[in-house]
């Protein structure tokens, strides 16, 4: 009772907020959002409310906390959505938050690494180059036997555990309640939907965890001179401080300054796409937060990620689902997009495959039949989401924070190079993986190995048999036991095809 008062005036909060702000605008975007719209600006008059539209929404995220500022973040990469001028205003929440106090910066930083600011650091600029949500960014140089070496020092906002925490509290209502009272969309799963963005965001408060991420990222991409990911200072890291080199570039979506580079933008989306399939299909393993705010191109033409607290996995399987998915619609093979979403199970088997590939075709033809420049797979998606609740089709968690993550990276390529897409550039990489994992070559590899891994298991499996075989049988007295001899037959039979399968 207690927790869903606190919940209902947490939502009360939310709307006052946006109302005050002159920020329900943004509630018309929800279905059925118009109505309540109008209902708060009866109860609440504006206050405080002067700028364009997406300077108002921006202030109002900002005072409702980090979580909606993430919230935020996203629709800023999203003009399609929100349109350009929303966007614009609202990518001011990437990095250009006000800072918290100096003093309370360098107290976290002398108590986390246990020592004096001074001795941790041969200089230490007191103002935040940088200021999210969740944290903000000195410059700072370290002694160095070559010199002085220029470093980033990430710091934690001070209370941004508590804050997160009341708004998951609010989101665990909401999806225990849509779950309760809307058993249609259990099959969207709300709840799980919000744990795993629970366990994004402890994952975030602890910085070491940051540090290892890009730490592994940065050895995934060692021998790609064009993403280059900044050196994590580990004697200058904890759980509230992460100290890595500076970087020196410009900003992904300042298209100025980068042809003042000398590069080219289409260039750099083509590079983009690359890094996104090596990460999702090669590594499974991907940055979650690449608004333009986190990307940067150094000098060389490098693209240069920071901020690591997002990241996400993809298992081989999930892999291959969304390898096949995407080579479907890319091609029109309508046939492969009904396959992979049967064969994967997202689509319950006593679906109508026929009516499914009907759907499919529907939702691709608008969109594919349009420039190559206007191809949104993000609005592919969108759609597609929308005939889920005809084919009983359930959500997959594991796949929320990846969806997120195309959506931003189809964003910064629509800023760099409006008429370069970077699906279409990725199309010949996810093909030529497709090859080489999913080929006739590549499965009888993977049942050579499975083959393999069973044949050294043979020994393990025999001699645990004899040994149960040796205990006296009650019955048939001290011989071996006449399931434990038909098993240890079976075993060897097993062994022996499996022996030919591999050499054949």
């Amino acid at each position: 009772m207690l927790r869903s008062l606190r919940s209902v005036i947490r939502l009360v909060i939310i709307g006052r907020t946006l109302a005050r702000r002159d920020a329900l605008f943004a509630l018309e975007w929800l279905p059925g959002g118009r109505w309540g719209a109008r209902a708060l600006r009866l109860m609440w008059r504006r206050r405080g409310a002067d700028g364009r539209p997406g300077e108002r929404l921006a202030v109002a995220l900002q005072d409702l906390g980090p979580s909606f500022i993430k919230f935020g973040q996203a629709l800023s990469t999203r003009p399609d959505l929100v349109g350009d001028a929303v966007a614009r205003d609202l990518a001011q929440l990437q990095d250009k938050l006000p800072p918290f106090a100096t003093a309370d910066a360098i107290k976290t930083v002398e108590e986390q690494l246990d020592g004096q600011i001074d001795g941790l650091f041969a200089t230490f600029e007191e103002t935040p180059v940088a200021a999210a949500s969740i944290a903000q960014v000195h410059f700072a140089t370290v002694a160095d036997p070559d010199g002085e070496q220029a470093v980033a020092v990430k710091i934690l906002r001070p209370g941004v555990e508590a804050a997160f925490a009341r708004d998951l509290e609010l989101f665990r209502w909401l999806a225990e309640m849509v779950e309760r009272v809307q058993p249609k969309l259990r099959r969207l799963k709300p709840v799980a939907a919000v744990e795993t963005f629970a366990e994004t965001v402890r994952q975030e408060m602890d910085l070491r965890l940051e540090a290892a991420a890009a730490a592994e990222l940065a050895d995934n991409f060692r021998d790609d001179d064009h993403f280059r990911v900044p050196a994590v200072d580990w004697s200058r890291t904890a759980q509230r401080v992460l100290t890595t080199a500076r970087i020196d570039g410009v900003a992904v979506h300042d298209k100025a300054a980068i042809k003042a580079l000398g590069h080219d933008p289409g260039t750099l989306v083509a590079r983009a796409a690359a890094v996104f399939f090596n990460q999702v299909f090669r590594d499974g393993f991907f940055h979650g937060d690449m608004h333009p705010g986190n990307l940067f191109v150094a000098p060389d033409g490098a693209l240069v990620p920071v901020d690591f607290g997002i990241m996400g996995r993809l298992d081989r399987k999930t892999r291959y689902y969304l390898a096949d998915m995407l080579l479907g619609f890319l091609t029109r093979d309508y046939d492969r997009v009904v396959d992979v979403h049967f064969r994967a199970g997202y689509v319950p088997a006593h679906q109508s495959r026929g009516a499914f590939k009907q759907a499919a075709r529907a939702i691709a033809e608008p969109i594919f039949d349009r420039p190559t420049g206007d191809i949104s797979i993000a609005r592919l998606l969108a759609q597609l989401f929308t005939v889920t609740e005809q084919f009983e089709m359930e959500a997959q968690p594991q796949l929320l924070l990846l969806q997120k993550t195309m959506l931003l990276s189809e964003g910064v390529g629509r800023m760099l190079a409006p008429g370069t897409n970077m699906w279409v550039l990725a199309l010949p990489l996810v093909e030529e993986w497709m090859r080489q994992h999913r080929g006739p070559e590549a499965r009888l590899a993977e049942a050579m190995v499975e083959t393999g891994r069973a044949l050294a298991r043979l020994p393990e499996i025999v001699t645990a048999l004899e040994r149960e075989a040796a205990v006296p049988d009650p019955v048939m007295g001290d011989g071996p036991k006449n399931g434990h001899f038909w098993r240890l037959a079976a075993v060897f039979l097993l062994g022996a095809v499996a022996a030919l399968l591999a050499l054949g």
